[in-house]
């Protein structure tokens, strides 16, 4: 297998892909990896019940690949063409027949932020399989629909009669040993497969799985095909497709094992032509907020599964545009910021950062004017708007669309407002477990008093910063300054207790919660006017820097612990949200002293989150790289792509990993963290250049779904040099 770990090319569209294909250097048996290889490939990719990926060490033998769903579990997902009479899998055909089915041979596979890309040769003529995932935040419709697009591309055909195939099965509904199928058919040529859980109880998972939706497989006849669709045994309904290229006129059966299948006729094809199917995950009650069924924002226009999926596909040509200039845009802008490899990781991050978020609004009202988003903790306690997940993600949104900390934080500060938690600090998250947010009034949330203090004053006044509607945040400053005020009197004298590193255990007199409560402290000064909070942020700053109350005694760095232990350090990435928004609470010989230490503590993969451990957290890591002068930032940035790049996992991008074998692991492995959104922290660097910076996804809402917002001159942008 050979790996080209080339730059991006700055256009990471689709036309790269064809043009490659007729280079004439692909060797059978060989495939390059544009840019570079990564852990999984994203396939499809927009909520936490609608996640699937392509393990990157299955993608050379990828026609008998199957899919994973993000927590590990395997997905019947395959796509079958037939050339000529002749049938190839081009993927997940783990059992092929070669007697009936071939495999093709794949030259090349691609990712982009919106797409993954494989290009495969069946017989004579080249295909390509495009999973387009769209992310267009500031388009509420677009992005709350749980479908995903399957492009299949012809190339290069001269004459030859070309079928297209794809099949689903019951894994995808979570319980595959009580699904049952549901079949549609319309007159606009639609036809849809629809797999469920039998009597399932609403909001009930299966190891991460919803029960209580619907898995849904779904495509129509384009001007120059026919449609036919067949569920069965996957061996039957496969070679019926082999033998016949055609799925009509046979009796439908369903069983645990079944698939949902639909193929196209395309007939004599010249040239190129191409197919899109539709695979998704549908709950018309998706969220239980504080009693209250809460569904996706698209139900508003398109209430039932026919409706939503023509719309989809309706959309594909507008989707498609823009996601192309999105993938140009932030490939050039994040090669511009910190270079090609700082490009990979955003591309590659992108859809993960979206892809735990539900966007919805109440499904009794289907009022598009409360609009609210839920963001699921995975690959841990599943818990819901948790908000130091949102905290380390919250550089993505800022970067793509700053409405999104509103959206997440407003169904916390709505429970909080209507004082049903008592406790002096705030709370950790709305509910115990993803769908269920409905707050903790038994008071038991994970306590994290100092961490989620800071992180809610940092939040609210990035979302004012970013912008300018002060009249949100004003309406909960009371909120505001009790977290405040519990920072004032309990950030120095710290008690024992969690940061958002809850694995690393809790500790007292930590010195980087120490950092954020000083930064919150002053964030509340800002958004409020008052002075005196400000004053406080700013001394407490200087008695732990100036005054080396946090750092040893040559004020070479930060340490773990205070007071007395010098030979300690933490990566202090809480001072990236002093520096990105400006606030100046940290002197600027605070922030530069640690571009001068972490080269001195690096790793093979980059540097661990604290002197104890030998894992980093990668999202944090950004974050404190966005505070470097520019060579430590480019090893931070180097670090990081060399763990995402080196072949030794295949977990959609985990954010926390083994930077080096101090303590017997190996490096550049990953530790129990999949698909996180906390990825988008990686976007840190980009967020310096400005709030909404990429002009691409500059969609105009409608009135209904914008948020009043006040003066946008309250943003102060702060533009380091990078």
């Amino acid at each position: 297998m050979q790996f080209d770990f080339q730059a991006p090319l700055g256009l990471g569209s689709l036309c790269a892909s064809i043009l490659s294909l007729f280079s004439g250097n692909h060797q059978q048996g060989q495939i390059t990896h544009h840019p570079v290889l990564p852990p999984s490939y994203p396939l499809a990719v927009r909520n936490p019940y609608l996640s699937a990926w392509m393990p990157s060490d299955r993608v050379q033998q990828l026609p008998y690949a199957e899919p994973q769903f993000w927590a590990g579990q395997e997905l019947g997902w395959s796509v079958i063409v037939r050339v000529d009479g002749q049938a190839y899998s081009l993927m997940g055909v783990p059992d092929l027949d070669e007697d009936q089915i071939l495999p093709a041979t794949v030259h090349r596979a691609e990712f982009t932020s919106t797409h993954s890309i494989f290009d495969l040769t069946a017989g004579s003529v080249r295909f390509t399989l495009d999973f387009f995932s769209p992310v267009t935040p500031s388009n509420y419709l677009r992005q709350s629909l749980p479908f995903s697009y399957l492009n299949v591309q012809v190339f290069g055909s001269y004459g030859s009669d070309i079928q297209v195939y794809s099949d689903i099965d019951g894994r995808w509904t979570g319980r595959e040993d009580r699904s049952v199928l549901d079949y549609e058919i319309h007159d606009d040529g639609f036809a849809i497969h629809s797999l469920s859980v039998e009597d399932a109880a609403k909001y009930t998972e299966a190891s991460d799985m919803a029960l209580w939706g619907k898995a849904i497989l779904a495509s129509r006849p384009t001007e120059s095909s026919s449609l036919s669709a067949l569920t069965g045994d996957p061996k039957s309904v496969r070679s019926r497709f082999a033998r016949e290229g055609d799925l009509s006129e046979q009796e439908f059966a369903w069983t645990y094992d079944s698939v949902a299948a639909l193929a196209h006729d395309l007939g004599t094809v010249y040239g190129e032509s191409s197919i899109n199917f539709a695979v998704g995950y549908e709950r018309e009650a998706a969220i239980n907020y504080l009693g209250e069924e809460y569904t996706g924002f698209y139900r508003a226009e398109y209430p039932t599964t026919h409706q939503a999926v023509a719309h989809f596909f309706d959309d594909y040509k507008a989707a498609l545009k823009e996601s192309l200039e999105l993938d140009q845009e932030l490939a050039a802008f994040a090669t511009a910021t910190a270079g090609p490899k700082y490009a990979d990781i955003v591309a590659l991050s992108t859809r993960q950062a979206y892809g735990g978020i539900d966007l919805t609004i109440p499904n009794d009202s289907l009022d598009t004017e409360d609009v609210l988003a839920f963001i699921k903790e995975l690959s841990s306690d599943g818990n819901v708007n948790t908000i130091d997940v949102i905290m380390p993600a919250f550089p993505v949104y800022w970067v793509l669309d700053p409405d999104w900390i509103r959206l997440m934080l407003e169904p916390v500060m709505r429970y909080l407002d209507a004082d049903r938690w008592h406790l002096p600090y705030t709370i950790h998250d709305l509910g115990t477990h993803y769908p269920h947010a409905i707050g903790h009034d038994d008071q038991e949330a994970e306590p994290m008093p100092i961490e989620e203090c800071g992180n809610l004053l940092i939040l609210a006044l990035s979302y004012a910063r970013a912008t300018g509607d002060t009249d949100w945040t004003d309406q909960y400053l009371k909120i505001f300054q009790k977290y405040a005020d519990y920072l004032v009197d309990n950030s120095i004298d710290i008690a024992n207790q969690l940061s958002s590193n809850d694995a690393a255990g809790p500790l007292s007199n930590e010195t980087n919660l120490a950092i954020k409560a000083a930064v919150g402290i002053k964030a509340f000064g800002e958004l409020s006017r008052i002075d005196q909070y400000s004053r406080i942020g700013e001394e407490h700053a200087s008695l732990l820097f100036e005054e080396s109350l946090g750092t040893d005694e040559e004020q070479t760095h930060f340490v773990l612990q205070y007071p007395d232990h010098p030979e300690s350090w933490k990566t202090p990435y809480n001072l990236y949200p002093d520096v990105l928004l400006g606030l100046n609470t940290f002197s600027e010989d605070a922030i530069r002293v640690n571009s001068e230490f972490y080269s001195t503590v690096r790793g093979k993969y980059g540097v661990a989150l604290d002197n104890r451990q030998d894992w980093a957290k990668s999202d944090w890591n950004m974050w404190l790289a966005a505070t470097f002068e520019t060579n430590t930032r480019n090893e931070f940035v180097d670090d990081l792509w060399a763990y995402m790049t080196n072949g030794k996992h295949n977990w959609p991008f985990s954010d926390r990993y083994i930077t080096d074998s101090v303590h017997g692991n190996v490096p550049g492995t990953p530790i129990l963290c999949r698909a996180r959104p906390t990825v988008g922290g990686h976007f840190a660097l980009l967020a310096l250049k400005g709030p909404a910076s990429i002009q691409s996804l500059s969609f105009k809402k409608p009135t209904s779904m914008r948020h009043q917002r006040g003066d946008a001159s309250y943003f102060k942008p702060h533009s380091p040099e990078l």
